[in-house]
Formats: structure tokens, C-alpha cells, sequence
């Protein structure tokens, strides 16, 4: 009893110590060596020049030297490579020279982010271009990079950059500009007073290869902000941290930690991590940085004037607004990627050519989830299912926690509580809804646990820094980690989700993996000792970041596996790094219960979706504390337009089902989470665009209006696809609330049809029913009216068709169906339709593959209503070709729920099929 009883009290301690965040656990800039040594340099302190340049197997090749080096202690030369891409990348790698005497270890360069699509489309750089001053001395080398842009190596100082064409082009992107490079190369020995070793608290980080850090500067040029490098709870357009009329600040750190009750308007990291930004100005438009590096990264946005006393040592344009940026980590390469843009879809377009685009989830998923830690038993489970019949409120998915587990071992549950698993998921599935179980990485120590035996007997654990398994402690006690890093082991992991291994489990059940940065209970920063080792000798502290994106990549593949590559996954992932968004969701973690985590929770999806992570959302009501009734409503109403829309909570706060707060209550949730349904098919068409092109679904304002400079900055609304646009209430009591309708067209109120002029701030009602939401003049939106319990049930549901037409009477949307459920839209099965209003006519025309046989989806789905916004006149009837049959244009309502509502223009009963050519004339 000894052992489990001491489990039992340090968890009861830690959970009273951590459910609040506390700064002192975590590291500050100056408590974390590198990021101390990278902040203290001055502008100009690089030395290093470039030197023999050339072209070698179609790159750009060159040596990192100092420009003065002694002989009694020669540096090492550093390795330089230029690459250029299709679509207008540019690739920068550093490292050290590994044809010189071999260190004892080769630097961490991060496998499997990188899509092999991207790899062929490299470009054979054929020829150097050399820029020469007067006497002949050679200052810079050029080469192609696409249409209108070079890449540029400048080599004393050492500078690289993109640029448009020709000596005098505009610069794009630069590194070094302001001479902050540095680069700490791997040691075999300590020299004399030196001390490796690093001190935080109570743990010690020996630090075997001594500092290996890098840092340099990074300079977007005619830019007015910057945005990305989640995963901070902090405004969309991210704050400088340094420089003129900023306060003591910390950097951005991307570091991927379990924090409790994070605290919203910080740069502190959170769960994951991504190290790509994006710039965007009104003068030139939008361009992108990525370095992709696992090891900890800090970054700082310096504010204008910060160099100002070093402008004489830098060779900067003064016609060219800049903002600059420090990016600095403690260990890794320097593998960059150059974004040229210009336009912000461009970037994001080239960014995920890099790294993938998001997955296109089955269409259960992007549908309602209903969450709890924990529900209690298989009778809770039946109650809350029952319970949403009851009160008329659809959901499709229902989620289990820790304690449906035996003891926190996962792939088992108690079998006191849930006895009959699969008649349990049976049930759900019977009226279209799924199951999600949690399984994290920390395995129990138990010799009696078959996960545990197996992983310890072929050594699948992530080490000490001695050799040992390592053992650390999280919600199953005395825990260790399956190296997730090891292919080997991602597979060995994967096969654990197959049926006959997963017991209990069946097809309609879909995986959430958590506490997966890695969360270690007793850990520094409640996570994993950076000396602690990988697969092949790598240390921790090169990988942290990705650790958690390895746990989420092996998980989908078991779901893959499971069912013979046939169907899609569904996993939610706490932790992400570059890459996630190729197997599954993310979610903001563990927010709380307040109106500021309610607002915050915008820019945070917003920059997830900036970072081609497009399947993400906040816990509804907020996972800690209890929401009071109007905040928990204004959630949902905000929250149906969150890509990922799941209510959840910890086991300490009341219970929350929509159902428990009055009838008016349970019919402003049930009205907001039924606009989530109406809109499904327009949803999971932008998912499939995301899944297509990388643009994703919920985005900045500036992104569909990126010469508006009023966008720039406004992260308290947002657009859905191209054609709504959505504006959170976020204080208690609002009467009003202020919108701001970008452009020069009209806007249509979502509940009303009205008519708001573009271009200009609207202050309206704080209606209680509903949050203000437009659609844009000029888009076609597609819609599914008739409610259901799931979202599995409306399959064969018609179509209506919303039309809002700008000034010159015209519109287009689209619309993309397939299966929902398995890869063949991959072969080209399924249905993508563009629909284009103009001159009184409707057209339906196919932007899909001309497939036949085998790989055609076919659907007998037909559009049964089709409203008019805009239209001045007030036609009576509508004629259908080829039918050659006409039917009437009449009054009807805009919505067919919600209460008695204004009445709009309506086709009604077209009854045109979804996956056939047609058009419709208005006579």
C-alpha cells in the first residue's frame, strides 16, 4: 500500500500547487542562459564573412568564417547552403562542418515535418551572379528565385536576403541585417572555469556538448505587423517586446508546457509550438519566415528605433519600413524558409507546400463535441446522450477523460463503470454519433500492464540522462514515455489501436491524445529533463518541441492502420509543432472561465490558422471555473464558428450541459450550436479548401482585405471562409457592440437580411439571441435547414442556397461533398460545384474530376431553397434549364428556426440536383 498511497498524496499536492498558474515554475529570459547571452548582444557584434561562394549541385554553397581568426586558435568554419523552391521559397541551412574532424555528435536536424512533395520541387540554381564595387571586389552573390525576386548573400558583413529583381530591388526578408548572428558549436571538452551545467530550481541540466545555441536577426521589410509563431495567449498582431516605449517584457517563448490556467495578453508559451511568421503592410502585402527547429525558441519584435545608435554600422534602406525580429534557441541547425508572398494566401500556400496542409476531417468531426472530466459511468454517458434529445440540441460526439480508464493505464477502461464498451459506442453510433477516448503518453509503471511490459522489454522508452528508462510522474503516478521519435516505435505504438489490441474499442471511436508537450509532474517546468535521451542520442532539450507532434502522428496512423487505410482519422492534439495539421485538431488547452480567455481565444485560432493549423478552437465556457449563464452563452455563440466546436470542463466546476441553466437559457445555446448545423456544408467545404491549398478556414479580416489598413490589427472579429464575417461580444451586459464591415460593398445581417454599408464602423444592439454575423455581398453560401440529432443524420438533407449579391447584382460560392468518412476523395470521388449569379442567372457547374466507374461519388441531394439578398426587384417566377421548367419566386423565411422571422426573396423547390449542371433564370 506504501507505493500507491505515496501516489496518491504527491498527486493531491501537485494538483493543489499547479491548478493555478505560477510564474516562479517557469524559466524567464534571464533564468535561461542562451536567451540572456542572444538579448545582450549589440547590433553589428557578427564577425563572420562569407567566403569561397559557389554553385554546387544546384544550390548556393559558401563558408561561415570570421573575418580576423588567430592562428593559435583557428575557428571552425561554418557550412552555408542556399536552396531555391517552386512558387517562391527560399531555403537558408547552417551548420557546422562536418567534413572536419567529426564531433563526437552531429547537430539535431528535425525528420518527418518536411512533405517529400516539397522536395522535388526544387529548382537546379544554374548560375551565379556576382555584384562587384568599383575596384572589382566582389560584395554579393545573386541567383534566381522566381518571377521578379532573387535571393542574395551580401558576404562582409554576412548578410543573406530576398529581393526584387535588379541591384536596386526593394529587399523582401533579411538575415543579419543587423549583425546579431551567433552560432555556439558543439564542444568535446570543457575549457579552463568552464561549467556546462545548468541550474533551474531543484534540477540540474549537465549539458554533455556544452552551450549550443544560435540566434540572429530576422527583418520584414515594408511591413506594418507581424503575426504567428504560436502558441501564445496574446493579440493577433503580436506586440514588440523590446526596444523604445516598451516596458520590461519577455520575448515570445515557444517552449511546449502543461500550464494551468494560462494567463491571457502574454508572450509566455503554452502548449505548442510553431516557429513561422508572417508580416503583411499596406505597401507591399504579406511575407513569411519559418525556421524549423525543435529545440526551445525565444523571440523578440523589436519596436522602431531600437538600433537607431547603431545605424551608422548597418547598411540598412532607409526608404523601407522594417520591422525587425530576434529569433533565438538553444540548440539545433539553422534551417530556414523565405516566404516571398506577397499576397497573405500566398504565404500561407507556401508555408504548408513545406510543411502539408490541414487534413480534411470525417464530417462528423467538425460538427458539436460534448466534453467532460470526467463523464462519471456508462449510465452518465446514456443520461447526457438521452438529455440532447430531450432538449432538441444535436451533438455528434462524446468524449471520455482520464477516469474512464483502469487506474490512468490507457487502451483499458474500469470496468466498474463502463462494463459494456462497445454496446455503449454501439448505441451512440446507432443514431450517427462517435466516442473519443483520452490516451496520453505517460505509461504506467506496472508490470502487470502489457503496454508497460512490452515497452520496457524492447527498450521503447525515452531515456536519462544515465541510460535508464526514464521515470517521471504524471496522472498514472511513477510513469515513463515512449520515444516517439524512433519510426520504429511510431509503428509498434500505432498497432496498439488496432481492434483486437484496443479492447473495447470500436469503429466509431476516435482518440484524443493530452499532456503530450511532455507534462512531467516532478520535471523542471513540469516537463522532461533536457539531458534526458532519444533515439540515436538525442538530447531532449533538440527535440522538446516535437515530441508532442510525434505522439499525434503515430496516433493517427493507428486509426489509419486500424481500419486498412480506409477511413479518416480523428485525433486531438494538446501539443503541435509544423506539421500537426496533417493528422488532426488542436485545441487552446486549459483556458478559464473568464470574458478575457472568451476574447483571447479569437487571435489564438486566428494565428493557429495563420500557421497552417486550421482545426482548432477553445474549450466552450472555459475549462476552468464556472462560466456565469452569459458568458457560457456568449461562448456558444461565438464558439459555433470556432473550426473545432467542443464544450468542455474540469471535474471541480459544475456541470454545464446546455440543458441545466433555464429554458431560455437552453434555447440560446440550442439556437447557436443549430447555426453550427445550418452551416455544416459550407464549413466543410472551407475545409476541404484548407485541406486543397492550406488557406484556412477561420481567418484575419486582413487576409480577404489586405489593403484595409482598419484590419490590420482587429482581432475581435473575424471572417469564415471568404464570405462571412463573425464579431464576438466579450463584456458582461453589452448593450452595444461596435463592427467594423471591411470594403466597399454591402454586408447581410446573417439573422435579419439586412442590408450594412461597407467600409465603415457599425455600432448595433447587443442582441441577446445572437452575436453580429454578415454575409459579404458577392458570395454564394450553402446551407442545411432541416435539424437532426447528428450531423450524420442530415446526409441526405436538401440544400438551401443564401445569394448576396454586391453592386453589380452578381455572386459566387461553391460547395464540395464526398463520403465524410474514408480517403477516396483523394481518387478523385467526390462532388466540388461552383455556383456564379450574374445577369439575373444562376449557374451550377462542375470544378471536380470528370471521374467515372469505381471513383465517382454520386448523390441524389438536391438544393430546395435558394434566398436573394440584394435583389431590387421582385420577380415572381424562375425558369430551370436544361428542364426547361419553371417554378415561383416567392416570400419566405430567411431562417426556419429561431421564432418568427423577416421574410426574403426564396426559389422555392428547384429541386435541382447537387452533382448535375443547371441553370436558373430569373424571368
Amino acid at each position: 500500500m506504501g507505493k500507491p498511497l505515496s501516489t496518491l498524496v504527491f498527486l493531491l499536492l501537485f494538483i493543489n500547487c499547479v491548478y493555478s498558474w505560477k510564474k516562479d515554475e517557469f524559466r524567464n529570459c534571464n533564468q535561461t542562459p542562451f536567451c540572456k547571452r542572444a538579448r545582450s548582444r549589440k547590433p553589428g557584434s557578427c564577425s563572420l564573412i562569407a567566403a569561397d561562394v559557389s554553385i554546387s549541385d544546384g544550390d548556393l554553397v559558401a563558408k561561415l568564417i570570421p573575418k580576423e581568426s588567430s592562428q593559435e586558435n583557428p575557428a571552425k568554419p561554418l557550412v552555408l547552403t542556399i536552396s531555391a523552391y517552386q512558387d517562391g521559397v527560399m531555403r537558408l541551412k547552417i551548420d557546422e562542418d562536418q567534413t572536419l574532424a567529426p564531433p563526437r555528435k552531429k547537430r539535431f536536424e528535425v525528420p518527418d515535418v518536411i512533405v517529400p512533395e516539397f522536395l522535388n520541387k526544387k529548382l537546379w540554381l544554374q548560375r551565379l551572379k556576382e555584384e562587384r564595387i568599383e575596384d572589382g571586389l566582389v560584395i554579393s552573390s545573386v541567383v534566381y528565385l522566381s518571377e521578379g525576386y532573387e535571393g542574395v548573400i551580401r558576404h562582409d558583413p554576412f548578410e543573406v536576403f530576398v529581393r526584387e529583381s535588379g541591384g536596386n530591388g526593394k529587399k523582401v526578408l533579411s538575415l543579419n541585417s543587423n549583425g546579431l548572428f551567433d552560432f555556439e558549436q558543439l564542444k568535446e571538452s570543457k575549457e579552463d572555469n568552464e561549467d556546462w551545467e545548468e541550474k533551474f530550481r531543484t534540477h540540474t541540466d549537465k549539458r554533455p556538448y556544452g552551450p549550443q545555441s544560435i540566434s540572429f536577426d530576422v527583418s520584414f521589410y515594408d511591413a506594418d505587423f507581424v503575426y504567428g509563431i504560436p502558441e501564445h495567449a496574446t493579440s493577433l498582431a503580436l506586440k514588440p517586446t523590446k526596444g523604445p516605449g516598451v516596458d520590461d517584457s519577455e520575448p515570445y517563448r515557444l517552449f511546449n508546457l502543461d500550464v494551468f490556467e494560462y494567463v491571457h495578453d502574454s508572450p509566455f508559451g503554452l502548449y505548442g509550438s510553431i516557429p513561422f511568421m508572417t508580416s503583411h503592410g499596406k505597401s507591399r502585402g504579406s511575407s513569411g519566415f519559418f525556421w524549423l527547429n525543435a529545440a526551445e525558441m525565444q523571440i523578440d519584435v523589436f519596436s522602431p528605433g531600437w538600433n537607431d545608435e547603431y545605424s551608422s554600422v548597418l547598411m540598412l534602406p532607409s526608404d523601407q519600413k522594417r520591422v525587425d525580429t530576434l529569433w533565438m534557441s538553444e540548440a539545433g541547425v539553422v534551417d530556414t524558409f523565405f516566404f516571398i508572398g506577397p499576397k497573405p494566401k500566398d504565404v500561407v500556400r507556401q508555408y504548408t507546400s513545406v510543411t502539408g496542409t490541414s487534413a480534411l476531417p470525417q464530417s462528423f468531426a467538425i460538427a458539436y463535441h460534448q466534453c467532460r472530466w470526467n463523464y462519471r459511468d456508462e449510465e452518465d454517458v446514456y443520461n447526457v446522450d438521452a438529455k440532447f434529445d430531450e432538449h432538441d440540441i444535436p451533438y455528434d460526439v462524446l468524449w471520455l477523460d482520464i477516469e474512464h480508464t483502469d487506474g490512468k493505464r490507457y487502451f483499458t477502461w474500469d470496468k466498474m463503470l463502463f462494463p459494456n464498451p462497445e454496446e455503449m459506442q454501439n448505441k451512440l453510433a446507432a443514431k450517427g454519433r462517435r466516442m473519443v477516448t483520452i490516451v496520453d503518453p505517460h505509461i504506467k509503471r506496472d508490470e502487470s500492464y502489457y503496454i508497460h511490459k512490452e515497452a520496457s522489454e524492447k527498450g521503447y522508452y525515452v531515456k536519462d540522462s544515465s541510460g535508464k528508462d526514464f521515470d517521471g510522474w504524471c496522472w498514472s503516478g511513477s510513469s515513463s514515455y515512449i520515444d516517439m521519435v524512433n519510426p520504429e516505435i511510431r509503428s509498434w505504438w500505432a498497432e496498439k489501436f488496432l481492434y483486437e489490441n484496443y479492447v473495447g474499442s470500436t469503429p466509431s471511436l476516435y482518440i484524443w491524445n493530452d499532456m503530450n508537450e511532455p507534462s512531467v509532474f516532478n520535471g523542471p517546468e513540469v516537463s522532461m529533463p533536457r539531458d534526458a535521451l532519444h533515439h540515436g542520442d538525442v538530447e531532449h532539450r533538440e527535440l522538446h518541441n516535437a515530441y508532442g507532434y510525434y505522439f499525434h502522428m503515430a496516433t493517427a496512423e493507428g486509426l489509419v492502420k486500424r481500419n486498412d487505410g480506409k477511413d479518416r482519422p480523428f485525433v486531438l492534439s494538446r501539443a503541435f509543432f509544423p506539421g500537426s495539421q496533417r493528422y488532426g485538431a488542436v485545441w487552446t488547452g486549459d483556458n478559464s472561465a473568464d470574458w478575457d480567455h472568451l476574447r483571447v481565444s479569437v487571435p489564438m485560432t486566428l494565428t493557429l490558422g495563420l500557421t497552417g493549423i486550421s482545426f482548432s478552437g477553445a474549450d466552450i465556457g472555459g475549462f476552468f471555473g464556472n462560466p456565469d449563464t452569459e458568458l457560457l452563452v456568449r461562448w456558444y455563440q461565438l464558439g459555433a464558428y470556432y473550426p473545432f466546436f467542443r464544450g468542455h470542463a474540469h471535474h471541480d466546476t459544475k456541470r454545464r450541459e446546455p440543458w441545466l441553466f433555464g429554458e431560455r437559457n437552453t434555447e440560446l445555446m440550442r439556437e447557436a450550436i443549430h447555426v453550427r448545423y445550418m452551416l455544416l456544408p459550407y464549413f466543410y467545404t472551407l475545409f476541404r479548401e484548407a485541406n486543397a491549398t492550406g488557406i484556412p478556414v477561420i481567418r484575419p479580416l486582413w487576409m480577404e482585405f489586405p489593403s484595409d489598413e482598419k484590419t490590420f490589427s482587429n482581432d475581435e472579429a473575424f471572417m469564415v471562409g471568404n464570405g462571412l464575417l463573425v464579431q464576438g461580444i466579450y463584456t458582461q451586459r453589452a448593450k452595444h457592440v461596435s463592427v467594423y464591415l471591411p470594403g466597399g460593398e454591402s454586408w447581410y445581417d446573417m439573422k435579419s437580411g439586412s442590408a450594412y454599408k461597407g467600409g465603415v464602423i457599425h455600432k448595433l444592439e447587443a442582441l441577446e439571441d445572437s452575436i453580429p454575423s454578415f454575409q459579404r455581398a458577392g458570395t454564394i453560401i450553402p446551407r442545411k435547414d432541416r435539424f437532426r440529432r447528428s450531423s450524420t443524420q442530415m446526409e441526405y438533407d436538401p440544400y438551401t442556397l443564401v445569394i448576396a449579391l454586391n453592386s453589380s447584382k452578381s455572386a459566387e460560392g461553391e460547395l464540395y461533398v464526398d463520403d465524410g468518412k474514408t480517403f477516396e476523395f483523394q481518387q478523385g470521388s467526390y462532388i466540388h460545384r461552383r455556383f456564379i449569379f450574374s445577369n439575373g442567372r444562376l449557374t451550377s457547374s462542375n470544378v471536380g474530376p470528370a471521374t467515372t466507374g469505381d471513383h465517382k461519388f454520386a448523390s441524389e441531394c438536391t438544393v430546395e431553397r435558394i434566398i436573394l439578398l440584394g435583389l431590387s426587384t421582385q420577380p415572381k417566377t424562375a425558369l430551370i434549364e436544361p428542364e426547361n421548367r419553371k417554378v415561383d419566386i416567392t416570400w419566405g423565411p430567411l431562417l426556419l428556426r429561431g421564432g418568427p422571422g423577416p421574410s426574403v426573396l426564396t426559389i422555392r423547390k428547384p429541386n435541382v440536383r447537387i452533382e448535375d449542371d443547371w441553370t436558373i433564370q430569373i424571368l
